[in-house]
């Protein structure tokens, strides 16, 4: 059994998706990282609708010079800031099949710092 980087991803992502399910009142706080970006989106699974979505290329985010940490803690502020705003106070997180550090760790300090609920 060959286990390749990109397929031992895609069992982790399986397995936290079989857990972590998102609904209106506490939707799935999703993270996708590239090389370059980061984006967030709140997502209603029952519906299956996107209710809030940020990234690393929004206008004022991109302009801020800073690390790909500091972004990823400002898109984490960003996004919680829009969640509130829409009335949601808790979220489910699902890292996406990344590791828990760098910047999929500073982007949820950044939504906790924001108000968002874990």
């Amino acid at each position: 059994m060959s286990s390749t980087k990109s397929s031992r991803k895609v069992s982790i992502k399986k397995r936290i998706r079989s857990v972590v399910n998102g609904d209106a009142t506490s939707p799935r706080l999703s993270v996708f990282r590239s090389n370059k970006e980061i984006y967030a989106q709140l997502i209603d699974d029952v519906a299956a609708k996107t209710l809030v979505s940020v990234s690393s290329r929004v206008a004022d985010i991109a302009s801020a010079k800073g690390t790909k940490i500091e972004q990823a803690m400002n898109v984490g502020k960003a996004i919680a800031a829009k969640a509130l705003a829409a009335g949601i106070t808790s979220a489910r997180f699902d890292r996406n099949g990344n590791l828990y550090h760098g910047r999929v760790k500073a982007l949820a300090d950044g939504a906790r710092e924001g108000g968002l609920k874990f």
